[in-house]
C-alpha cells in the first residue's frame, strides 16, 4: 500500500510539474495536454536521465535522477515565462491559471480516472503478483540489472561482459521510479504494469476528449475563438479507455458456448460428442469435445483465457499446424502481467497519436528552415515530435513505424487542408519525414550503438492467409462499431465520398502488397536458392505447384481480405471527399482548392486512424519480418497490437458520435447491437480476472512483491538473494538452462551479471548464438569437475567473483563442491545454499 501511494504521488507530482510545458506544446488541443502531462513528463525525465548517464555526465543513482528532474522543472518554468505572441500577453502564467479554473470538470475526471485505473490494476496484480512465468523473469532481470549498473548502457544480467541489446527504455523508467520510491525491482515490476494501465486510461481518454471537443463545441466567448466542449464530452470520452483497455475479442463468448455444449451432438451409440460447427471454427482446444458435465459458467478449462490471444491459426501446405500466432490485445497483456515493451509503449504511443492530432489541428504552426527548404512547423513541435518518435523506437522498436507514419501523414493532411492537394504535398512529405527520422535517431544515438536484432529482412507470405472467420472473432468487437460509423458517414451524414479514388487506392494498395510478395519471392529464389529450395522440399511441391496451391488457399480464405477492404475503401473515399470539376484550378499540377464540403477535422483524423489500423492488419497477409521464429508469429503480434490501439480509438469515437446523433429506430437498434458487442467484449476481463486471481482470494494473501513467494517457498534462497543485494558488484556463476524456467533466477532477483541466462532469449536479442560461445558447457564444467585447475581457468576466463550453489544447482547436475571448499571462502551459508567468493 505504501509503495502504491508513493508511486501515485510521484507520478502525479511529475504530471503537475510537466503541465506548463504540456500546455505550451499542445496549443491546439482542448485539454492543452493535461491528460498527457504524466506520460510526457515520464518520457522527458527518463530521456534526460538516460542521456546524462549514457554520456557520463551523471551516474545511474539518485543524484542523476534528481538532476534530470531539474531539467523538466526548468523547461516548465521557461514555457510558463516565454512570451505568447499570438495572445499579446507577456507570459502564459495567467493563461494556465485561466485554463485550470475553466476546466475543473476535465481535471477532476482525469484525476479520478487515473487513480481508479492505477489502483484497480494494482489491486489485480496484488492478487496475482507472480513473476516466474512467460517473459516476466527477463523483464525483472532487466529492471534489477539497470538498478545495479553504475552507468549506461546497463549491463546485461544474463550475459556477463555485455550490455543489454534490447529496447530497454521502459525498464530504465521502471528502475528510475523504483529507486526514487525505494522499493525492490520485483515490486516495481507490478507497479509499473499498473501505472501503464493508468497512463493508458487517461491518455486514451484525453485523445477522445480532444476529438469530441472538435465535433460539438459551444462558444465560450463572444468572439468564438475559444470553445468549451459540452459537459457530455467528459463522460463520452470514457469510451476510449473502455475499448482500448477493457474490451476484448469474441474468444470468451465462444469459450462459454463451447463449455455449455452448444452445437455439440452426442452419438447415442458411442456416447461421443461431435460438432461440425466447432470443427469449422478451428480454434485448437475448442475443436475438442467439452468437459462433462456441460455448463456455461464458471469457465474452468485449464488456461482457457490464453486461447483468446491465439485466435489466428496458420497451417503449412501439408496441413500441419505451424504453431500459435500471437494476436494479443491490451487486457490480455495486463491479465498476464508481462511488462514487455509492447505494453510499456502504450502510453507513449498514445502520446505520439496526440502529437499527430495537435499537428493536424495546426498546433505546431510555424516555419523551420532545413537546408534552405521551408517546413511549416515550429522548432518546438519538430523537436518534440522527434523525441516522441525516437522514444517509441527505444521503447518498442516496432512502434516507430506507426508513430512516425501518423505524425508525417497528419502533417501532410493539415497542409492539404490549408493549401489544397498539390504536388507540393509530396515535397512536404520528404521535407518532414527525412529530417524527422534523422533527428529522432540522433537523439537516441547511444542506444543504437549497442543494439543488434534478430530481424533479417522481409519474407513473402504465400501460405498463411487469415481466415475471415478468425479475423471476425479477433476484431469483431471493434469492427462492428467502425463499420457502423462508416455507414453512418455514408447514409446519414451523406459525405460526398470519392468512391472512385477510394476503390483505386484500396485495391491499388492491396495489389502493391501482392506485387511486393511475389517480388520478394522471386528475388529470394535467386539470392537465397537454398532457403527457397528447402521451403519447397518441406511442402513436397515444385515452385509452380506451390504458387497454385497457395493462390487457391488465399481464394478460399478471401473473407478476411473482403472485410478489410470493406473498411479501407470507404475510409479512403471519405478522406478524399469528392470535388467537382469546377473546383480544379490546374489539373496538370494537381492543384485543388479545398472542397465546398468541410469534413470535420476530428472525423478526418479518425479516418486516418482507421486507414492506418487497417493497413497494419492487412500487411501480414502478404509479408512478414524474417526472424528466428520462421513464420509470421511476431509480425502479426506487433502489427495487431498497434492496430488495436488505433481501431479502439476509432471505435470509441464512432460509438460516441452515433449515440449522440442517431434518432428513432436506428438509435434503438444501434444501442442494442453495440450493447451486446460491449457485453461480449467485457466477458473476457470479468471471467479472466476471476480465474487468474482465484476469485480475488489469493492463496498467499495480497502483495505486490513476488519476492514474498520466494521467502515462503525457499527461505534459504531468499536469504541468499537478500545478502547478494548488499555485496559489491561482480559476476556470479549459477546453473544455466533453457528459457521459461527457473534458470537465471539469482541474477534476475539481484541484478548481478551471470555468465549466461536464458540461451534462446539471448540469441533473439543478439541475432545469433555466437556471443554465448561455450558458456553453457563451461558452467557445467565449473560445477561438475573435480579438478581445481580446470575450475580456476573457467573462473579466470569469465572473471567470476561469486559462485552460487543452491537447490537448482544441486538437482540439475552432480556438483563437486569439494574444490570450492578447499580454495575459496564461503561468504554465505544457510541450509543447502552456499555462496563462495573468489579472492
Amino acid at each position: 500500500m505504501t509503495a502504491f501511494i508513493s508511486w501515485y504521488f510521484i507520478i502525479s507530482l511529475l504530471g503537475w510539474l510537466t503541465f506548463p510545458l504540456a500546455h505550451f506544446l499542445f496549443p491546439a488541443l482542448a485539454d492543452r495536454g493535461y491528460t498527457l502531462s504524466r506520460a510526457a513528463g515520464l518520457l522527458i525525465w527518463g530521456y534526460i536521465f538516460w542521456l546524462l548517464a549514457s554520456l557520463g555526465i551523471a551516474q545511474n543513482d539518485m543524484g542523476g535522477i534528481l538532476l534530470a528532474l531539474t531539467f523538466i522543472i526548468g523547461l516548465s518554468v521557461w514555457s510558463t515565462l516565454a512570451p505568447h505572441a499570438s495572445a499579446g500577453v507577456v507570459n502564459r502564467k495567467s493563461e494556465i491559471i485561466n485554463f485550470l479554473r475553466s476546466n475543473f470538470s476535465l481535471i477532476i475526471t482525469t484525476e479520478v480516472l487515473f487513480f481508479i485505473a492505477f489502483a484497480f490494476l494494482a489491486f489485480v496484480r496484488s492478487a496475482n503478483p507472480e513473476l516466474y512465468s512467460t517473459e516476466k523473469p527477463m523483464e525483472l532481470a532487466f529492471i534489477n540489472g539497470i538498478l545495479r549498473s553504475p552507468n549506461f548502457p546497463p549491463h546485461d544480467p544474463w550475459l556477463s561482459g555485455y550490455a543489454i541489446s534490447y529496447y530497454y527504455f521502459g525498464y530504465v523508467m521502471t528502475a528510475m521510479l523504483a529507486r526514487v520510491s525505494g522499493i525492490t525491482g520485483s515490486m516495481a515490476h507490478n507497479l509499473m504494469t499498473s501505472l501503464i494501465f493508468g497512463l493508458g486510461a487517461i491518455g486514451s481518454y484525453g485523445i477522445l476528449y480532444n476529438l469530441l471537443s472538435r465535433t460539438d463545441r459551444r462558444p465560450q466567448t463572444t468572439d468564438d475563438t475559444i470553445h468549451r466542449p459540452p459537459s457530455t464530452v467528459h463522460f463520452r470520452a470514457l469510451l476510449a479507455p473502455l475499448f482500448l483497455l477493457l474490451v476484448a475479442n469474441f474468444g470468451t463468448l465462444l469459450e462459454i458456448l463451447h463449455q455449455g455444449g452448444l452445437f455439440w451432438v452426442k452419438n447415442p451409440a458411442t456416447g461421443e460428442y461431435s460438432s461440425r460447427f466447432w470443427a469449422w471454427m478451428d480454434l485448437r482446444e475448442l475443436s475438442q469435445p467439452p468437459a462433462l458435465p456441460l455448463h456455461f459458467i464458471p469457465l474452468d478449462r485449464y488456461l482457457w483465457w490464453w486461447r483468446s490471444s491465439r485466435i489466428i491459426q496458420d497451417y503449412n501446405m501439408l496441413g500441419a499446424w505451424t504453431g500459435d500466432v500471437i494476436d494479443e490485445f491490451p487486457f490480455f497483456s495486463f491479465l498476464l502481467g508481462d511488462l514487455h515493451p509492447h505494453v510499456l509503449a502504450i502510453p507513449f504511443s498514445l502520446l505520439a497519436i496526440a502529437v499527430a492530432l495537435n499537428l493536424f489541428f495546426g498546433g505546431f504552426r510555424g516555419t523551420l528552415n532545413v537546408l534552405g527548404a521551408k517546413l511549416h512547423i515550429n522548432i518546438t513541435g519538430f523537436l518534440f515530435s522527434a523525441l516522441a518518435i525516437g522514444g517509441l523506437a527505444f521503447l518498442n522498436t516496432w512502434d516507430i513505424l506507426v508513430g512516425a507514419t501518423l505524425i508525417v501523414v497528419a502533417y501532410i493532411f493539415w497542409r492539404a487542408n490549408e493549401d489544397g492537394w498539390r504536388w507540393d504535398r509530396l515535397e512536404d512529405l520528404f521535407l518532414l519525414a527525412i529530417p524527422l527520422g534523422i533527428v529522432s535517431i540522433l537523439l537516441y544515438f547511444p542506444f543504437y550503438l549497442g543494439f543488434s536484432s534478430q530481424a533479417g529482412g522481409i519474407l513473402p507470405n504465400f501460405m498463411y492467409p487469415t481466415r475471415g472467420l478468425h479475423l471476425w472473432v479477433m476484431w469483431g468487437t471493434l469492427l462492428i462499431p467502425i463499420l457502423a460509423y462508416l455507414v453512418y458517414l455514408w447514409r446519414v451524414e451523406k459525405i460526398p465520398s470519392n468512391w472512385k479514388l477510394g476503390l483505386s487506392l484500396g485495391f491499388g494498395f492491396t495489389f502493391l502488397l501482392l506485387l511486393l510478395t511475389f517480388s520478394i519471392g522471386w528475388i529470394g529464389s535467386i539470392v537465397e536458392k537454398d532457403f527457397v529450395a528447402g521451403l519447397l522440399d518441406g511442402q513436397g511441391m515444385t515452385a509452380m505447384q506451390f504458387l497454385g496451391a497457395t493462390s487457391l488457399r488465399r481464394l478460399n480464405h478471401i473473407g478476411s481480405l473482403i472485410t478489410l477492404l470493406a473498411v479501407l475503401i470507404p475510409a479512403l473515399a471519405f478522406l478524399f471527399v469528392h470535388k467537382h470539376k469546377s473546383e480544379i484550378v490546374n489539373s496538370e499540377t494537381f492543384d485543388l482548392r479545398p472542397s465546398t464540403f468541410n469534413l470535420q477535422p476530428a472525423t478526418q483524423f479518425i479516418l486516418l486512424l482507421i486507414t492506418l489500423g487497417t493497413i497494419l492488419i492487412l500487411a501480414p497477409e502478404f509479408v512478414y519480418l524474417r526472424d528466428q521464429f520462421g513464420y509470421r508469429i511476431n509480425t502479426v503480434f506487433k502489427f495487431y497490437y498497434q492496430a488495436w490501439m488505433l481501431w479502439s480509438l476509432a471505435a470509441a469515437f464512432g460509438v460516441s458520435v452515433l449515440l449522440q446523433n442517431l434518432r428513432g429506430m436506428m438509435n434503438i437498434i444501434f444501442r442494442v447491437v453495440i450493447g451486446l458487442v460491449i457485453f461480449s467484449g467485457l466477458l473476457y476481463p470479468v471471467f479472466g480476472l476471476m480465474t487468474k486471481t482465484n476469485n480475488f482470494k489469493p492463496f498467499d494473501g495480497f502483495t505486490l512483491d513476488d519476492f514474498d513467494r520466494i521467502i515462503r517457498e525457499n527461505s534459504d534462497e531468499a536469504a541468499a538473494i537478500e545478502f547478494l543485494r548488499t555485496v559489491p558488484d561482480g559476476i556470479i556463476a549459477e546453473a544455466v538452462g533453457d528459457g521459461y524456467s527457473a534458470y537465471g533466477r539469482i541474477s534476475m532477483f539481484t541484478g548481478l551479471q551471470t555468465i549466461l541466462g536464458w540461451t534462446g532469449h539471448e540469441a533473439q536479442w543478439r541475432g545469433n548464438y555466437e556471443p554465448q560461445g561455450t558458456r553453457r558447457d563451461d558452467m557445467e564444467k565449473l560445477y561438475v569437475t573435480t579438478r581445481w585447475e580446470e575450475a580456476q581457468s573457467i573462473i579466470d576466463k569469465y572473471n567470476i567473483r561469486y559462485i552460487y550453489i543452491g537447490n537448482l544447482e544441486r538437482t540439475s547436475m552432480p556438483v563437486s563442491e569439494e574444490k570450492f571448499r578447499a580454495h575459496l571462502k564461503s561468504i554465505f551459508q544457510q541450509g543447502i545454499t552456499i555462496i563462495y567468493e573468489v579472492p
